[in-house]
């Protein structure tokens, strides 16, 4: 009888190569699971796609709200910012996914989990860590460390002899990027010279700066215990939030970042990010700390928030060292309750007006 194996699927075409791979190679009937954690497009099209495939299965998942709420806003609270300026989009969701995956696995009855990470990135790690954390019994399968495919011309080869619809692939894909309702990444491509700089066209979501309005506008986040809770007077709830700021921040030119960061697996990486949303609620929540907390206070908030941070990039969200920290930060950021009034112009903002009930100053 034949075992069965939860792929985590996006219909590109790694996953889509997949499907067949591992029924080719490991004889396993395949479920598709699918998350939409913000990506353009959700998850339309993507069951049929899958069940085309040769999955005998699919499932999918609105994630969105449990990223905003269970993921971004503990990493907010804690100032987490890899390598000074990554705001850890991508590393933020693969936990989430990977943990409804392993849901999904047990709703299946199956015996493996998969997913289509190279062998030479971080997010292999953060998934794997999840399976062990909360799976450690099933099994895992990870193609890229396996198959003979070393090229996406191979993976674009092996999909058409086996007649895969690759409709909506971009077969002379120059960037690899990854999206989500925090950011948007690009890698590859050009940009594996640092030299390089990058051609406006290759930015999605943010307008270039000196294209933004050539008035400023100023808006006004609230913070409840170190949380984002209202934009200009307006509760809101934070999926929400994240999305409205994302909107006025990209239409001025915020949030985007061109950094060589260190991978956990020991090599150097650049990308370059578009964050709009979450580079003004980091911004904003900084400033309203300078008046409600003390020196040794914010001192300490620095110093866990780099520890933080590296927790996230490296996959070990689901440790005893991450709850410590969130048990940490929500005593520490406590007091940091207030707005703080932001002015954005042509890709630049900057705190021009701050109010606290506990200020300190």
């Amino acid at each position: 009888m034949s075992k069965t194996v939860v792929l985590a699927y996006s219909g590109g075409l790694d996953t889509s190569v997949i499907v067949p791979w591992l029924k080719e190679h490991h004889g396993l009937n395949v479920v598709c699971f699918a998350a939409d954690v913000g990506q353009k497009g959700g998850l339309a099209g993507l069951e049929q796609k899958a069940l085309a495939t040769g999955a005998v299965a699919y499932h999918g998942e609105d994630l969105r709200a449990a990223f905003v709420e269970e993921f971004i806003w503990p990493s907010l609270r804690a100032g987490a910012v890899y390598g000074h300026e990554y705001l850890l989009g991508t590393a933020m969701a693969r936990p989430l996914i990977a943990r409804a995956q392993v849901q999904a696995a047990r709703k299946f009855g199956a015996q493996y989990v998969a997913h289509g990470c190279t062998g030479k990135g971080n997010d292999q790690v953060r998934f794997e860590l999840t399976y062990q954390a909360l799976a450690p019994d099933l099994g895992v399968v990870a193609p890229w460390r396996e198959w003979d495919l070393t090229s996406r011309e191979d993976a674009l080869a092996y999909a058409d002899e086996r007649g895969i619809d690759l409709e909506g692939v971009d077969r002379v894909k120059l960037y690899s990027r990854d999206e989500n309702l925090w950011h948007l990444s690009h890698e590859g491509g050009p940009l594996e010279n640092p030299a390089f700089e990058p051609d406006e066209e290759m930015f999605q979501w943010t307008v270039a700066p000196e294209d933004a309005p050539d008035l400023p506008v100023t808006l006004e986040i609230g913070f409840s215990e170190g949380l984002p809770v209202s934009v200009d007077g307006q509760w809101m709830n934070p999926l929400e939030l994240v999305l409205l700021l994302n909107e006025v921040g990209a239409r001025h030119g915020i949030g985007r970042a061109d950094l060589v960061e260190d991978r956990l697996v020991g090599m150097k990486s650049r990308g370059v990010y578009e964050t709009p949303g979450g580079t003004l609620l980091h911004m904003a929540l900084a400033d309203l700390e300078s008046i409600t907390l003390d020196r040794r206070s914010a001192a300490l908030r620095k110093e866990m928030g780099a520890r933080y941070a590296d927790l996230v990039y490296d996959g070990r969200w689901w440790t005893p060292e991450r709850e410590a920290l969130d048990a940490m930060f929500a005593t520490l950021m406590a007091p940091v309750t207030g707005t703080v009034r932001l002015k954005l112009y042509k890709g630049s903002a900057r705190p021009v007006a701050r109010s606290a009930p506990r200020s300190l100053y």
